[in-house]
């Protein structure tokens, strides 16, 4: 009998030691491919500057490096890319805050876990079939109503990202929301506040650090955004803040030149690293700034 025992908790600790050994495998290989792409990234725009002074790269705003008069100006991609994620948080913003307060204090359990579950379908869609749905349905729509829209512009695409980024939005905000505490809402409605009161008085400052990260993400997922873009804003890098205009996005701009016709090491090869640089800076700032405002506690003000 001891024997048998003996053996059970051997058995046991020789697979509680396999399961840690290859979580610490999945781990460590999750590091080596991030420094693996890191290396690459770092190595390639070194590489690039080398040929290009830091000054053309960062105090101009014409970007040509594919035409015959080469300038490259990093400007006008940000602007693009800057300009299309802005229309989307504003159509992301109020519909997935929104949203959430609807199914936090309004829908009931039943309401709430069948809207949810759709809501969050939108997150699962293809960006492809959103590109080519706001290249046909909605940019045709809005050049009925809006003068001078181009076919491509910033406006359709930014849309579209939008409601791509509603369930980004209102799943981080409602369970912020929903885990207010009852007591807080009940001495609310003591000092006889009503539903409403409470919602903006009560509940939504108690989530505001979640509901400010949730938009921080947004919008890091949104300026990382490629088919939609790609597809819908147009291959144009103007530097411009006209949402009627055409533009190009940093994503884009790396889609068109890795499309295998631009020769390896070449300057214009090189430039989708400088540019993919630029990018994963501004992604990483969003990024941690979004964890910082998720660990700093904020009080419920009076």
């Amino acid at each position: 009998m001891k024997c048998d025992l003996a053996s059970q908790r051997r058995a046991e600790r020789m697979m509680v030691a396999s399961v840690e050994t290859i979580l610490k495998a999945s781990a460590a290989i999750s590091i080596l491919v991030t420094v693996g792409v890191l290396y690459v990234l770092i190595t390639k725009t070194f590489d690039f500057f080398e040929q290009i002074p830091p000054s053309a790269f960062f105090f101009d705003t014409v970007w040509t490096p594919l035409f015959e008069t080469k300038r490259f100006g990093i400007w006008s991609l940000v602007t693009g890319s800057l300009l299309v994620t802005s229309v989307a948080m504003i159509t992301a913003a109020p519909l997935g805050i929104m949203a959430s307060i609807y199914l936090s204090e309004f829908a009931s359990p039943k309401i709430r876990g069948l809207v949810k579950p759709l809501l969050e379908l939108l997150a699962g869609i293809p960006t492809v079939v959103y590109g080519y749905f706001a290249l046909t349905i909605v940019t045709p729509g809005l050049m009925k109503i809006i003068p001078h829209l181009s076919g491509f512009n910033a406006l359709s695409p930014g849309i579209v990202m939008g409601f791509m980024l509603v369930p980004t939005v209102s799943s981080l905000c409602e369970d912020a929301m929903y885990k207010t505490p009852r007591y807080l809402k009940e001495a609310a409605y003591s000092l006889g506040a009503r539903k409403l009161s409470t919602i903006f008085l009560v509940v939504l400052p108690y989530a505001r650090s979640t509901i400010i990260a949730a938009l921080f993400l947004a919008f890091a997922r949104a300026i990382g955004e490629t088919m939609i873009v790609a597809i819908a804003a147009g291959l144009k890098p103007n530097f411009t803040l006209d949402v009627r205009q055409p533009i190009q996005t940093m994503t884009a701009y790396i889609v068109q030149v890795s499309m295998g016709d631009t020769p390896q090491q070449s300057i214009e090869y090189l430039t989708i690293f400088a540019v993919g640089a630029t990018l994963f800076l501004l992604t990483f700032i969003f990024h941690s700034t979004s964890k910082i405002i998720l660990r700093s506690r904020f009080t419920v003000t009076t």
